[in-house]
């Protein structure tokens, strides 16, 4: 088995404002070894991206309580200097952001943003960190890369500029990058070719990635594991496809169903969750996802709205966090991905 490059344990993020503590990142636990892929899924206010900041010490400590620990080869980014996570950024762990054009600075050639990414962590010339720029132009498939490497960002597709975006994450050969929604803003074409290039760098470099998408296509395509968020914690994981297979969670249920398949009537509707995300200031008591969950009165003694679940396993490699018991559970995925929608009060 390739070695644990990260292990990420009970990370606690929390952002003290007038209102009370948004406390957007809660008990959060996973490993990834190296060249392996972990995709992180769930809705926007979840806690994914808070995650992967706080993974590159990225988190102002001055302006939010962080604890837990974050183990990265060998060493705890959580207690980390500034200095020391400083030089470790861009050169052992980087990270690919959403939107590349406000990532790019629109006053600078890509060339020179590349070539100052290169020179910050190596000893080398500028002519050098210039080579080594329009090499990684070419391999992340910018075409004339001799040329392109001295155009400003405005002068590239949005397709382009995630290249862009990919090759300074890349440059300094990191062992773990993060994706954060790197193909949301693209078209369907371009966000397929992107996923390729990073699957084919991963080959290449043996680099671990983690992956924040709300795009369960995505996972499907590139995840090797799982880890589904809700309200700032955990609430299942597992290999991909155990995940899409025989998911445990009701929300991960919710997630499945409301993503279009080509195995399914098109004239049905998608079946949205219902209801909204939680305040991450004053969440529900009990299970943080009762309040949307159609499954919680099978639950006895009311616990779904009064004692908050624990994430135990339903096998050595999937954990899940819900009360509902773990044979009803199974009867309820099933029914589900039979493509029978089971309401509250219907048997399983």
């Amino acid at each position: 088995m390739n070695e644990v490059i990260l292990s990420v344990d009970n990370l606690r993020v929390g952002f003290p404002t007038e209102d009370g503590v948004v406390q957007a990142v809660n008990g959060v636990s996973f490993e990834l070894r190296r060249g392996q892929t972990l995709a992180i899924v769930g809705e926007s206010g979840s806690g994914k991206s808070v995650t992967a900041q706080s993974i590159l010490g990225l988190i102002n400590r001055r302006t939010a309580d962080i604890s837990g620990k974050v183990i990265f080869q060998g060493q705890d980014i959580v207690a980390m200097p500034d200095k020391q996570l400083y030089r470790l950024r861009g050169a052992k762990m980087s990270m690919i952001f959403q939107d590349p054009m406000s990532s790019l600075h629109p006053y600078y050639r890509i060339g020179a943003q590349l070539i100052e990414a290169v020179r910050i962590h190596q000893r080398v010339s500028k002519q050098q960190a210039r080579e080594q720029a329009i090499e990684m132009l070419r391999m992340v498939g910018i075409p004339a890369a001799e040329r392109r490497v001295d155009d400003f960002p405005h002068q590239l597709s949005g397709g382009m500029r995630q290249r862009v975006m990919i090759a300074m994450a890349l440059i300094n050969s990191p062992a773990l990058l993060i994706a954060d929604e790197p193909t949301t803003a693209l078209d369907v074409t371009v966000q397929a070719s992107i996923l390729e290039l990073i699957t084919q760098i991963q080959q290449t470099h043996d680099t671990a990635i983690i992956m924040i998408t709300h795009d369960l296509g995505v996972v499907a395509d590139v995840a090797d594991d799982v880890v589904v968020m809700y309200g700032g914690s955990v609430v299942e994981s597992a290999p991909v496809a155990e995940i899409f297979a025989s998911p445990q969670m009701p929300y991960t249920l919710g997630l499945l169903a409301s993503i279009p398949r080509l195995d399914r009537d098109p004239d049905r509707r998608l079946d949205p969750i219902p209801g909204n995300p939680p305040s991450l200031i004053s969440p529900p008591a009990g299970c943080v996802f009762n309040p949307r969950c159609v499954y919680a009165d099978r639950v006895d003694g009311n616990r779904c709205q009064s004692q908050l679940p624990e994430l135990l396993p339903v096998s050595p490699v999937h954990s899940v966090r819900c009360h509902i018991p773990a044979a009803e559970r199974e009867a309820i995925a099933r029914s589900a991905l039979s493509g029978l929608v089971i309401g509250a009060g219907d048997p399983a």
